[in-house]
């Protein structure tokens, strides 16, 4: 059994990717929806009204697949498309911010405040490792996106 210390977080790095998509899993339960598809409410709620096909190249998903994605955040007053003022042909994606956090805020309120107390408890100066830690570990996962993506 490996011990030495890089192995050991990679190994907590691993469990941690693994309990965050149980917990996104049982948090798009209970709210009605998949756990891929509230985290997808997360990326319009983040990025903002966007078109499908914007929508497609960030999740990665088919634009059939993102239709389907759509009509389900629509019939569920989610999300609402509206005709793009430049092209009549784009259809702009507009998340309802309000029925977004409505539904998923009380599902979170516990855990952000165990998670903003956990943050607390470390020093400063740990602090800013743990930052730097997820700064890098974010530039890694999108770059090798990215590769995976142009192949």
């Amino acid at each position: 059994m490996k011990t030495d210390p890089i192995h050991t977080l990679r190994k907590l790095s691993q469990q941690y990717a693994y309990t965050s998509i149980q917990m996104h899993e049982a948090v798009g339960r209970k709210a009605g929806l998949t756990g891929t598809d509230h985290k997808y409410l997360g990326f319009l709620i983040e990025k903002g009204q966007m078109t499908a096909g914007e929508l497609a190249t960030l999740t990665g998903l088919t634009t059939g697949a993102v239709t389907g994605l759509i009509d389900r955040f629509e019939k569920k007053k989610l999300v609402r498309r509206r005709l793009s003022p430049d092209d009549r042909r784009k259809v702009i994606i507009e998340p309802l911010t309000k029925n977004i956090m409505a539904l998923l805020e009380p599902l979170y309120r516990d855990f952000r405040a165990g998670t903003e107390q956990l943050i607390a408890s470390f020093p400063a100066k740990e602090r800013k490792v743990i930052e730097h830690y997820f700064l890098k570990a974010i530039a890694l996962m999108e770059a090798t996106t990215e590769q995976l993506n142009q192949k």
